[in-house]
């Protein structure tokens, strides 16, 4: 059984919230900022239940070095901006009981310590001395067996976020009672992550539309219920015909799940595949549900993001989560597929 916040006595307690902020950074500032404003219901719950507040959270990967490059500094003043209240930024782990800690404050990126990754049990025992409860309300880091997300569980009172929770309740209607024709779209260029996960979501799936480079992984073919392209512009993007297979499809569908991009749509000499995609999704009644860092991006700069029925934080969880696959943020906290 999920253990959900509501369910938590915040109240005159320090809560560590796990959150997600690998958001992109643009000349020292928070560009795209999505992930911060579906952070905002989880801090306001916690902000008026009278709760103090320790953000820990990563951006980006320093490989377990300290690099400005890499600094939480600018999401720390983005969302303060976004709440409406100042965040205190912590450069590095002081233990709760030394007194030191703010009632809000930030930690700076958990990846600049060697053992978030590694799930490094003291490590994990740090962290969890910052606080007294734990919330997770990073999906999007929820299938990675690290320190802030299956280490502090096993030594604090654990939660799952208001985001989490809501991410579990839309992904899992995919899976157990989706309205039908379902379809999924797969693009992008992390193909060693998506490709073996295609058979799952077949499956699943009434169709399985492969774009970006996985449209040259010619052993996907052999997969029932999955369809390719028919023509391509160069190798970045689906072709006109392409387009005009998939969004007939798109439209009978009744539910849509899309992850990546179908080309190097940052180009405009490539974005067709993409933006045709974007805008036919925009347009359709069906439950459409995306996700993943580079769709959002796209959806963004198109100004389509808003018309989406639900945009999932998650990229690889995300489809590990409908791939059936357990994620282990989510095991911590009692879940069970």
């Amino acid at each position: 059984m999920l253990k959900i916040l509501k369910e938590a006595e915040v109240a005159g307690n320090r809560v560590i919230l796990r959150a997600d902020l690998d958001v992109p950074l643009e000349d020292g500032k928070v560009g795209e900022d999505y992930r911060l404003k579906a952070l905002l219901p989880t801090l306001s719950y916690l902000l008026e239940r009278n709760a103090e507040i320790i953000i820990i959270g990563h951006l980006g990967r320093p490989d377990g070095k300290e690099n400005p490059d890499f600094s939480l500094k600018p999401v720390s003043t983005r969302l303060s901006e976004l709440l409406g209240k100042s965040i205190d930024f912590l450069p590095q782990i002081t233990p709760n009981p030394s007194g030191l800690i703010p009632k809000l404050a930030m930690l700076d990126n958990l990846r600049f310590w060697e053992g978030e990754e590694s799930n490094d049990p003291d490590f994990a025992k740090k962290l969890s001395s910052l606080g007294d409860i734990y919330v997770n309300d990073a999906f999007a880091a929820s299938h990675r067996a690290h320190a802030s997300i299956a280490g502090i569980p096993e030594l604090l009172p654990s939660y799952a976020g208001l985001r989490l929770e809501e991410e579990i309740s839309h992904l899992s209607g995919v899976i157990e009672n989706p309205e039908r024709p379902l379809v999924f779209i797969l693009g992008g260029a992390k193909t060693e992550t998506k490709a073996p996960l295609v058979p799952a979501f077949a499956k699943v799936a009434d169709q399985v539309l492969i774009g970006g480079l996985l449209m040259f992984d010619h052993s996907l073919e052999k997969i029932s219920r999955t369809v390719f392209p028919v023509d391509a512009v160069e190798t970045f993007d689906v072709g006109p015909e392409s387009v005009k297979k998939f969004t007939q499809i798109i439209k009978d569908a009744k539910t849509v799940v899309w992850n990546g991009p179908m080309g190097k749509w940052e180009d405009n000499r490539y974005e067709l595949g993409t933006r045709a995609i974007a805008e036919v999704l925009a347009e359709s009644p069906a439950k459409t549900i995306v996700g993943g860092g580079d769709t959002i991006a796209a959806l963004s700069a198109f100004g389509l993001l808003e018309k989406m029925k639900y945009v999932s934080m998650g990229g690889g969880a995300m489809l590990e989560f409908l791939a059936g696959k357990k994620l282990p943020g989510l095991s911590a906290l009692g879940y069970q597929a």
